[in-house]
């Protein structure tokens, strides 16, 4: 049709071209809707997301296929010249088709795990390429994935250089000339199409967030759209004047002693709770720990029995939520008591937030140790961790244990070289044990044969919240690594004086309906609600606490504990003092959403557009009128903001002294 209005031969090329790559692009989109299809909503629903993700595809296809007309300006450099002109363009296609088709890869993946579309925060393990590397080939059949990967390539390069042919049978001897104007008009065209919108301002990430669902919002935008545009959102980000004018609620919220300066540090004098025996302390951070996963919860699959049994010899909070998703994340917020609220880079790859004050500081006369399987270089938890005076680091190259995977030695491997270390100790000694092994590739050592696996159908472990036979049992593996810890610790002098803390660093997305409210699944409360237990049966009296606590409480806790004062300079608080009196959990993520967990609600609120909502993390919620509502609210929304910005300004600000 178009050779008949001598149309140049480029020009009709990159009309087949645009055809095909739209059809990669919509076949991808198809895809994900089929793969990840939350329960509830239909094909139709989804319509206007297809619709507004066939702009976005198009504004990048235009950039793909830009070039092509602009080099073709110059008829000589135009892919129907010469047949080596027609092998570079192809082999341009070809190298650009990879690049695409690996965005896709990778964002695939990114959703299967966290649920999201891929974005900037993705660079945070591009950082590790190696452990990162390593991880990827022992979870995924990466070659194959790779072969298929380039057979793909090289199949469409194979279409693209059939379409070359087809465009010249068509238009051998009819005598069409070349024209520059079709190449402006086109030109235009793909610059109107990567504007992507009839009015200013130009199309952007944030108008997939219209649709006020986050699946829906994640079918519409692609990954190339996602990541490139939360690029600039690395670049860390505070407000000293903004911080400022929230101090005055956030003195109230934390019931900060009376100040007319701009601080946040306060020295904290013995309680009437802390002990005077100067107990050891052992915090462990549970890799990936979900409350809704474990025994805890009241999940039928009964994955942590044996932790759910110290849950009862303790004092459990089983409402506590970790500030975002990560291990890097949680790590900082246990050791500093901030959440990283940087959005898409973690603090501990900034090199100006590296330099942090930390309670465990003012553990006068403790030994000081740390243990983690694998490489402390990953995520640069190194970093973090010289912010501790005089802590000794155990780690993969100290150890004798052999290494399971990519996270190095097994966690019972672990725990049993931390005991190894606590029991030589002549003074009281702090220890955090971060582990490891729930975590893909999901791998329980095959020489551990007294752990037994167990076989669940996929439609059972699904509707408890698992995704496969694998992390199910893994998940159950940390519950018997545990036990086998504490089991070999009960042996030794130091336990009878010892505080053990175990906290998840985060927690996973997935199907929670079955213990919790819609809330914990619908709006992924389940990414950061995890068990917190402070278990030392010879010191404290058992306790199951109720209200939400975050886990930047934890070390004020612990230090409350202890007969001796200490400096809180940041947001964490005493979870045992008797005189708090609000209860609440910051929490935010990379989909540009902030919100605060009460007893009774979830508020959130998104950043790049006014929208707020309050959904109720209680059955008994309902007891609210919808004035009461609206005025909680009000109340969380200004709350919330004030800590996000008074968390991104502590991270910049909490120096060591």
């Amino acid at each position: 049709m178009l050779t008949r209005y001598k149309i140049p031969k480029t020009i009709l090329w990159v009309a087949n071209l645009l055809v095909i790559f739209l059809l990669i692009f919509t076949l991808f989109r198809l895809a994900t809707y089929f793969a990840f299809k939350p329960k509830g909503l239909s094909f139709s629903d989804l319509l206007p997301s297809f619709g507004m993700g066939i702009r976005y595809d198009l504004r990048w296809i235009a950039i793909i296929l830009l070039p092509v007309i602009l080099f073709s300006l110059s008829p000589n450099l135009s892919p129907f010249y010469s047949a080596r002109n027609k092998k570079w363009w192809s082999w341009y296609l070809a190298v650009v088709t990879f690049i695409v088709f690996l965005f896709f890869a990778a964002d695939f993946g990114n959703f299967s795990y966290n649920k999201t579309r891929l974005d900037a925060g993705a660079m945070n393990f591009a950082e590790d390429p190696g452990i990162s590397m390593q991880m990827m080939f022992q979870t995924y059949p990466m070659v194959w994935m790779i072969l298929g990967l380039l057979v793909a390539v090289l199949l469409f390069r194979w279409m693209y250089q059939q379409s070359h042919w087809r465009v010249i049978n068509r238009t051998d001897g009819k005598g069409i000339p070349y024209k520059r104007k079709y190449f402006i008009i086109t030109g235009i065209l793909f610059v109107a199409l990567i504007y992507g919108s009839f009015t200013w301002p130009p199309l952007g990430r944030n108008d997939s967030f219209r649709f006020r669902d986050s699946f829906k919002s994640y079918v519409a935008i692609n990954p190339l759209q996602n990541f490139f545009s939360t690029l600039h959102l690395r670049r860390p980000e505070f407000h000293e004047q903004k911080a400022r004018a929230a101090f005055p609620l956030m003195a109230e919220m934390m019931q900060l002693p009376p100040s007319k300066n701009f601080t946040y540090r306060r020295e904290i004098l013995p309680g009437s709770h802390a002990l005077e025996s100067r107990p050891n302390i052992v915090l462990v951070q549970c890799e990936s720990f979900s409350m809704y996963k474990s025994s805890m919860s009241g999940n039928p699959l009964n994955t942590t029995p044996y932790f759910d049994s110290l849950c009862r010899k303790g004092i459990f909070f089983e409402r506590c939520f970790t500030p975002h998703f990560s291990t890097a994340r949680g790590l900082f917020a246990t050791l500093f008591g901030i959440p990283d609220a940087q959005l898409f880079k973690f603090s501990s790859r900034n090199p100006m937030a590296l330099q942090q004050h930390t309670i465990i500081d003012n553990f006068t006369g403790y030994d000081k140790h740390y243990f983690l399987g694998g490489s402390p270089e990953f995520n640069n938890f190194e970093g973090l961790l010289k912010n501790i005076d005089g802590l000794q680091m155990h780690t993969e190259e100290s150890f004798t244990s052999p290494k399971v995977n990519v996270w190095g030695i097994s966690d019972k491997d672990l725990f049993f070289e931390a005991n190894k270390v606590f029991k030589q100790q002549s003074q009281p000694f702090f220890g955090y044990i971060q582990t490891s092994n729930n975590h893909r590739p999901f791998m329980i050592p095959a020489a551990d044969s007294a752990f037994k696996k167990i076989v669940v159908d996929d439609i059972t472990l699904k509707k408890y919240g698992f995704e496969s036979l694998d992390e199910f049992n893994t998940f159950r593996y940390s519950d018997y690594c545990i036990q086998q810890f504490l089991e070999a610790a009960q042996q030794e002098p130091y336990f009878h004086n010892t505080i053990f803390v175990f906290i998840g660093d985060h927690g996973v997305a997935g199907d929670a309906s079955a213990m919790y409210p819609a809330a914990w699944t619908d709006q992924r409360l389940t990414d950061e609600h995890v068990p917190l237990l402070f278990y030392a049966p010879f010191l404290l009296q058992p306790q199951r606490r109720t209200e939400v606590v975050s886990q930047i409480d934890v070390l004020p806790t612990i230090a409350s504990m202890i007969q001796q004062p200490y400096v809180n300079t940041t947001l964490g608080r005493d979870l045992l003092d008797p005189n708090k009196k609000y209860n609440f959990a910051f929490i935010t993520n990379t989909a540009g959403q902030i919100g605060m967990v009460t007893d009774d609600f979830y508020f959130f609120k998104h950043l790049e557009f006014p929208e707020e909502q309050l959904v109720p993390v209680r059955y008994s919620a309902s007891r609210f009128s919808k004035a009461q509502q609206d005025s909680i609210r009000q109340q969380l929304s200004t709350f919330t903001t004030a800590f996000f910005e008074t968390a991104r300004y502590l991270i910049m600000n909490n120096k060591k002294d």
